[in-house]
């Protein structure tokens, strides 16, 4: 079983524009693409996981999600880098239908997302990283039993840095920390 890390998409991977539906919107966070190619190259699953609600209350469908994930996975082609995974948890209490849910399992904080992944994977949860920018990705982490990095791209500086293991700039930063962290305590990958 191997390592990964989860990435949350938006304000971590790609700019926090809010309630992002439209391709044309799609902007990664500086450095995000290389990054993952980082981490690519050293043969750590990379696995995105992203509460959408938006979908869950009906402000956009699932066509629209994968539209933004087909051109998410394109800018990151320009830096010959891939996710291997993309989890979306679209329940919300204010959800519509079979979205309405006041708590479900895959809705971050709760870790079903990464824990289904670290079925469908192969993933030891144990030597893996949660990266994002909330309390709620750092507490989904934790719960899956990984170790958490706070970015402070999207709303992460507004989050008590105290909740994670790590604090960086952003993906690029705790990508590099946490292959320094890897490294120091031997290969993890």
């Amino acid at each position: 079983m191997r390592a990964a890390v989860f990435v949350d998409r938006d304000g971590t991977l790609n700019e926090e524009v809010g309630y992002l539906h439209r391709p044309q919107d799609v902007v990664l966070v500086p450095g995000a693409a290389q990054a993952v190619a980082r981490l690519n190259a050293r043969g750590i699953p990379v696995i995105v996981v992203t509460n959408q609600s938006g979908i869950g209350r009906g402000r956009y469908g699932w066509e629209d999600f994968r539209a933004v994930t087909d051109r998410i996975a394109a800018l990151l082609r320009t830096e010959r880098a891939h996710v291997d995974g993309v989890y979306a948890a679209p329940h919300h209490e204010q959800g519509l239908g079979e979205y309405a849910h006041p708590d479900h399992p895959d809705r971050k904080p709760n870790p079903g997302m990464l824990l289904r992944a670290a079925q469908e994977h192969s993933l030891d949860l144990s030597r893996s990283w949660m990266i994002g920018d909330k309390a709620a990705d750092l507490e989904a982490g934790r719960r899956a039993g990984c170790r958490t990095a706070l970015v402070l791209t999207g709303y992460g500086k507004q989050v008590d840095p105290g909740l994670a293991d790590l604090v960086a700039e952003d993906l690029a930063g705790a990508v590099a920390r946490i292959l320094d962290a890897w490294e120091a305590g031997g290969p993890q990958g």
